[in-house]
């Protein structure tokens, strides 16, 4: 980086005309780049860098021996390089952004949000009643005229052609859109209702899955499941959602009101969405009236209706007027709470609205009354006016059409208007909705959460609870026994010389000496003959005893051996009969075998004892005869 730094700054030193500080940092900077490349040369390439350096040291050193000759300063008395300001600071003005709302403004006590939320309430109250008067109002009006057939009256005085007024409204009806737009407007209705019932239906769904499994373990747990009960705890839920369903049945009932009023007036707004000549044509003809154009009555109809139409104008500002009051009633009452301790919601808040509202309540009184007397007025003149008209059949027909077009404009616009509010209605309403199913779906989930860890913990303790009662075990169960590895095998009984059962040795005794091997002449033994009966033994061994024909005891007895010495069961022996006396508490003598009895080890050499072993006597044969 430093040699990077050198470089950067003998072009700016050479832009300077400084031609002995260029060549002095190029200097700095290829010794720099010598110096990574001897201690990083396997972490850094700085090939590229180095030949840049070289380069630019070669043409400078050039030029300044050939034209310049300009003194080359020490590294040390170069001018440091400084500090480069990359970025500036510039003062913060809050807020920062155009868009920026504190969080923190709006910030009330518990007290004061609650009477700002009553008094939000009170207010938008105000604003619909008196709105709704004034539209109520204009609406009774409206069907006063159209009853009268007023203005079309008055206008309809040639009896051949269209009044003003009803190609005016005709015209209106088009540019809103006509039969389509209103067609629209009802086929969207039912699919906004059918989404915001299945919004609400899943939500209560949702509510009651969660309460039936609560249910259904508090049955099988009992006291156990210690727990709020999900009925308890979705009180107010169900609550709301009842009200959002009663909401939805209202709206339903006001959907189908506006759909008959549609269907009453559905020709005759046709008729009005038609070119001028079909309606025209449309129209029934009657006889001129030409002669009551300049007639007293005349012009004061026509002035009576011009001061309805000022009313009416007069109401259209008048509510905007009182939708646009705005009044922040948080100081009011965060003042009230300071020096009271408490907030009397009620007595600041219809004083506060009766302030606001209190003039529009009046100018809106006015005008009630001036709309009903000019109605007086209005009916009495135009009865004057019908007395004067010629009346026949056809003249009584084409009022009446007249009169339906007229009913059929303002309810077109009143049509228009109801579904435009129930659309937007159902649309602010499935958002509502929806943050409603999302409070459903996370205190469900809570739920879940709750009695999967209840029922872990409820089987954790029934895993150790005792599967029966504690119980006394008998006394010969009590000794504990080894255990053992197969079947018990049967009790085997040990038998013991008379010596040896009376005199138990108390400590380890030591094993008797070895009896010495009886001496065997070879000749004696060469010239016996082979099936020579058996001679008497020596008086050193006990005379033979015949085998027991009949095992005594248990099928497995143990015998008394040499201290120490542990002897394993033995199995059946075939030739236990014919070869050595098995008696008891004898030592163990292996099977002495004639010379030359295959199956068996050789016999030693003649004359030769078997090596470690007692010889037997020569007389003593064994029992088998040999082959």
């Amino acid at each position: 980086m430093q040699a990077n730094a050198e470089l950067h700054q003998s072009v700016l030193a050479k832009q300077k005309k400084r031609f002995g500080e260029e060549i002095a940092r190029l200097q700095h900077a290829a010794e720099l780049v010598k110096t990574v490349a001897s201690r990083y040369d396997e972490y850094v390439s700085v090939k590229d860098l180095s030949d840049k350096i070289n380069r630019a040291l070669t043409a400078a050193k050039k030029d300044n021996d050939f034209i310049y000759h300009d003194r080359v300063p020490e590294v040390k008395d170069l001018e440091h390089i400084g500090k480069a300001a990359l970025v500036k600071a510039t003062v913060i003005t809050p807020p920062i952004s155009q868009k920026f709302t504190d969080l923190f403004e709006k910030m009330v006590p518990m007290a004061v949000q609650q009477s700002m939320s009553i008094y939000t309430q009170r207010k938008t109250e105000t604003i619909n009643r008196l709105v709704g008067t004034m539209r109520e109002a204009t609406n009774l009006c409206n069907g006063v005229l159209a009853s009268l057939n007023l203005p079309a009256a008055l206008e309809d005085l040639s009896g051949d052609s269209i009044p003003q007024s009803i190609a005016e409204k005709a015209r209106s009806i088009v540019q809103l859109g006509g039969l389509q737009t209103i067609e629209q407007l009802i086929r969207d209705l039912p699919e906004l209702l059918t989404r915001n019932r299945e919004i609400l239906d899943e939500s209560l769904k949702m509510l009651d899955d969660e309460e039936t499994t609560d249910n259904e373990l508090r049955t099988k747990f009992n006291q156990r499941w210690n727990r709020t009960p999900s009925g308890d705890l979705y009180k107010p839920l169900r609550a709301e959602g009842a009200n959002f369903r009663n909401i939805l049945d209202k709206a339903v009932q006001a959907d189908q009101v506006v759909k008959e009023r549609y269907s009453t007036h559905c020709d005759m707004i046709a008729l009005l969405c038609k070119p001028e000549n079909e309606l025209n044509a449309a129209i029934p003809s009657a006889n001129p009236t030409k002669t009551l154009q300049g007639s007293e009555v005349v012009n004061v109809l026509r002035a009576q209706l011009a001061q309805l139409d000022e009313i009416k104008k007069e109401r259209e500002s008048l509510e905007g007027e009182v939708k646009a009051v705005t009044f922040d009633m948080s100081t009011t009452f965060l003042t009230a709470l300071a020096q009271d301790g408490a907030i009397n919601e009620e007595q600041l808040s219809l004083s506060q609205l009766d302030q606001l509202y209190g003039a529009y309540n009046q100018r809106v009184q006015t005008s009630l009354r001036m709309q009903e007397d000019l109605l007086g007025q209005v009916q009495t003149s135009h009865q004057e006016f019908s007395s004067l008209k010629q009346s026949n059949t056809e003249t009584n027909q084409r009022e009446e059409v007249l009169k339906k077009l007229a009913s059929a404009h303002d309810s077109y616009v009143e049509i228009s208007s109801n579904l435009r509010e129930g659309t937007k209605f159902y649309n602010d309403l499935t958002e509502i909705l929806l943050k409603f199913q999302n409070k459903c779906s996370d205190i469900v989930f809570a739920r879940k959460t709750e009695r999967d860890e209840l029922l872990k913990e409820l089987q954790q303790s029934i895993a150790r609870e005792p599967s029966a009662p504690s119980f006394n075990v008998p006394a010969y169960q009590s000794t504990p026994a080894a255990p053992a590895a197969g079947p018990t095998p049967a009790p085997r009984t040990v038998f013991q010389p008379p010596q040896q059962a009376q005199q138990q040795p108390q400590a380890k005794p030591q094993p008797p000496a070895r009896p010495p091997p009886p001496t065997v002449t070879p000749q004696a033994a060469s010239t016996m003959p082979a099936n020579a009966p058996a001679t008497g033994p020596p008086s050193s061994n006990p005379p033979p005893v015949a085998p027991p024909t009949q095992a005594q005891g248990p099928p497995y007895p143990t015998y008394q051996g040499y201290p120490g010495y542990f002897q394993m069961p033995m199995g059946y022996n075939p030739y236990a009969a014919y070869g050595q006396y098995n008696m008891p508490n004898m030592p163990y003598m292996p099977y002495q075998g004639t010379p030359g009895q295959g199956g068996y080890p050789a016999a030693p050499p003649g004359g030769q004892p078997y090596p470690g072993y007692p010889q037997q006597p020569p007389q003593h044969q064994p029992y088998y005869p040999q082959q």
